[in-house]
C-alpha cells in the first residue's frame, strides 16, 4: 500500500555513502526531505544531486535532512559523487542510500511497475519532524524536479504548522497568507493584530505572521 498524507513514515536501516544509518535515529527532530532515483550516473539525477548540494544552506536554515536513494551499491554512488561534484560544481556531503535489494523503495512505494520494473521513480517525500508524511511528489523518469519548489513547500509546511494560516497559490515566503476558516471574523484581530482584509466571508488574507 502506498503512504498517505498523515501516515508514520516507515523506518529503515540502510547502507549510505556516509555509513550506516537508522532512519529515525539519523532524521531526529529533523525535517525530511526523501527522494529516489532511477540509477546512479544518469544525466538528470547528476543535475538533481548537485542542485541539492548547492542548496545545502538553505535546507540548513530550515532544518531540514536531505537523503537521496538510488538501488545501486554505496561504490558506484561514491564514483558517480566525483562527477556530480566535477560537473555541478558543488560538493554532495547529503548520504546517498544504497537500495540495493530495494527494501526501501518496496516500503516507500517507489518502483511503478507500469513505468519501470527495476528503477525507482522520482519520488519524493517531505516528513515532519512528528515523523508523518508532509508531502508527496512524484515525477516521471525524464523529468528532472523543482528543489525552489520543495523549499517554497516547506516554508508552507512549516509556517503553516504554528499558525492558523494557509498558503494561497503560487504563494512565496514574505507574502501574504489566507487566514483558515475555522478562524471566525471578529477573532482574527487577537490572533493576526498585523490586520487582515476579507475579500469574501470565506477569504481572508493576512500577513504572514512570523515576518
Amino acid at each position: 500500500m502506498s503512504l498517505r498524507l498523515g501516515d508514520l513514515a516507515p523506518n529503515f536501516k540502510a547502507q549510505t555513502t556516509l555509513g550506516d544509518i537508522d532512519f529515525y535515529d539519523y532524521t531526529k527532530d529533523s525535517w525530511v526531505v526523501l527522494y529516489s532515483h532511477p540509477a546512479d550516473f544518469t544525466p538528470v539525477c547528476t543535475t538533481e544531486l548537485g542542485r541539492t548540494a548547492q542548496l545545502k544552506s538553505e535546507f540548513e536554515k530550515r532544518n531540514v535532512k536531505v537523503l537521496a536513494l538510488s538501488v545501486d551499491p554505496v561504490q558506484e554512488h561514491l564514483e558517480w559523487i566525483k562527477d556530480i561534484n566535477e560537473t555541478q560544481n558543488t560538493e554532495v556531503d547529503f548520504p546517498i542510500i544504497a537500495d540495493q535489494d530495494r527494501k526501501v523503495a518496496e516500503l516507500y512505494d517507489m518502483i511503478h511497475p507500469n513505468a519501470s520494473a527495476t528503477a525507482t521513480v522520482r519520488s519524493v517525500f517531505v516528513i515532519g519532524p512528528d515523523r508523518k508524511i508532509k508531502l508527496t511528489l512524484t515525477y516521471p523518469a525524464s523529468t528532472g524536479r523543482n528543489f525552489n519548489e520543495i523549499l517554497r513547500v516547506i516554508d508552507s509546511l512549516q509556517l503553516t504548522a504554528d499558525y492558523s494560516v494557509a498558503t494561497p497559490a503560487d504563494w512565496k515566503d514574505g507574502e501574504d497568507v489566507i487566514v483558515v476558516p475555522a478562524i471566525k471574523t471578529e477573532d482574527i484581530p487577537a490572533k493576526f493584530p498585523k490586520g487582515y482584509t476579507e475579500i469574501k466571508p470565506y477569504l481572508r488574507t493576512t500577513p504572514q505572521p512570523n515576518k
